[in-house]
């Protein structure tokens, strides 16, 4: 309210404010249009239900200015609550009335000492309200409590859950072994039972042959055959470790041949015919390589500079298959990445004729993929605990020196440890414009 009513020293208390204003909107409803005090007239044609919200404070200005009003407004409530305002007059409030009823009867009725039984409502509203937030502190603080112990309870159950977790593991754990315990005695009683066997056997034949003789022969073929498999052994190791430097060196001598047909197709020299100038020593061009195509002044982003080394007689191009897949066509799938490429390289490798091998991560897999590989492109996949740039450098590695080596890959690591090791590093966009004109 704008100011405080006759014989109060405060404003009315706000929820006593909006009783009384609420009770006045209603009388004001029920009034006829021209006994309607003039700055409520266009208040009381508001909705009954916004006519209390809407008017809050002119009808509150009005009670206090205008007694006739307010008078009433007080018969209406002397109607409604005619046991409460006689109490009110005699002086006595009743011990279950509400402190606003008895506030707002009191403002609007005016009976004697009507301030003191405002303020008395005052007191037992604001002590209510004291009350109400001690309760919500309280409140407060057991959900703070309950949400501590919610968490502790949390953290306990996740302690018991991954102690189960454990013990499960464990179970697991020597549930194998046991099972291995159990293959290995089953294991050893079918050994023993072929030993028993055997031994049943070379009874019968020792019986049979009639003594010592027979059994130092025996002694003699297992030491002969023993000494056949430790032989064949041998000769199997001796072979196997001859397989990789043999492959080294048909691949270079299949890389000098082609280079040799090649130089000797470009000069246009005759194949069997000596003439005098080949007895003179001199200095011979030097075979191509990847090491001849820098010298070229070609920068590592210019188209030609791949083209040029498909050109190299018997040349082995090596892909880092994620680096190029990524770089040229990072939304699609691994799947869809590895089949674009492998389609791509195996138009390169008909059309260029070199070996080429396609190496992906295996890594990102969770398990066995299977690709189909085009014709003329050797795919391959790290192994376990592998990243796809240490396979790239055990390829390279595997190549005998001055074989033409050509290895596609962005990665500055990969590109600077292959230069070292001879081969010449191309970058994957260069790869990707030459499979854009395949």
């Amino acid at each position: 309210m704008s100011s405080a009513g006759e014989g109060l020293s405060r404003p009315l208390p706000e929820q006593v404010r909006l009783q009384v204003v609420e009770l006045a909107a209603q009388v004001l409803g029920s009034m006829s249009a021209t006994a309607v005090p003039g700055p409520l007239r266009g208040i009381a044609k508001f909705d009954p239900r916004k006519r209390a919200r809407l008017g809050s404070a002119p009808i509150a200005a009005q009670l206090e200015n205008d007694k006739e009003f307010r008078e009433l407004v007080a018969e209406t409530v002397q109607e409604a609550w005619p046991e409460l305002v006689a109490a009110l007059a005699e002086g006595t409030v009743p011990p279950a009335a509400e402190p606003v009823m008895v506030a707002a009867a009191a403002y609007l009725t005016r009976p004697p000492g009507w301030p003191d039984l405002v303020e008395l409502a005052r007191a037992d509203l604001e002590q209510a309200a004291a009350a109400g937030s001690q309760r919500e502190q309280a409140e407060v603080r057991l959900r703070e409590q309950l949400a501590a112990h919610r968490a502790t309870a949390k953290e306990e159950i996740e302690r018991v859950r991954e102690q189960l977790r454990s013990a499960r593991s464990e179970n697991a754990e020597l549930r194998r072994k046991l099972h291995d315990a159990r293959e290995r005695v089953r294991s050893a009683e079918a050994r023993a039972a072929e030993l028993q066997a055997e031994t049943a056997e070379a009874t019968s034949r020792a019986a049979t042959a009639g003594g010592a003789a027979e059994t130092e022969l025996r002694r003699l073929k297992e030491r002969l055959a023993e000494a056949e498999s430790h032989l064949e052994e041998g000769r199997r190791a001796a072979r196997e470790g001859r397989s990789v430097e043999d492959t080294r060196i048909r691949v270079l001598m299949d890389a000098l041949q082609d280079a040799a047909a090649g130089l000797r197709k470009e000069l246009a020299l005759p194949t069997s015919i000596t003439r005098p100038a080949d007895y003179v020593t001199g200095v011979k061009p030097g075979e191509p390589g990847v090491g001849a195509v820098p010298a070229r002044a070609l920068a590592n982003d210019d188209p030609q500079l791949l083209d040029q080394l498909l050109a190299i007689p018997n040349l082995h191009l090596i892909i880092d298959g994620y680096n190029v897949t990524k770089t040229g066509y990072p939304s699609l799938t691994l799947a869809d990445q590895r089949s674009r490429i492998l389609t791509g390289l195996g138009g390169l490798a008909v059309q260029a004729r070199v070996e080429v091998t396609c190496v992906f991560d295996g890594a990102e897999l969770n398990g066995p993929v299977h690709v189909s590989a085009p014709r003329g492109v050797r795919v391959m996949f790290s192994a376990p605990g592998e990243i796809a740039d240490d396979l790239i450098r055990r390829l390279v590695r595997a190549e005998p020196s001055g074989r033409a080596i050509a290895v596609v890959s962005s990665d500055r690591e990969v590109a600077e440890s292959v230069r070292r090791m001879g081969a010449r590093p191309v970058p994957s966009t260069l790869l990707l414009r030459r499979l854009g004109r395949t």
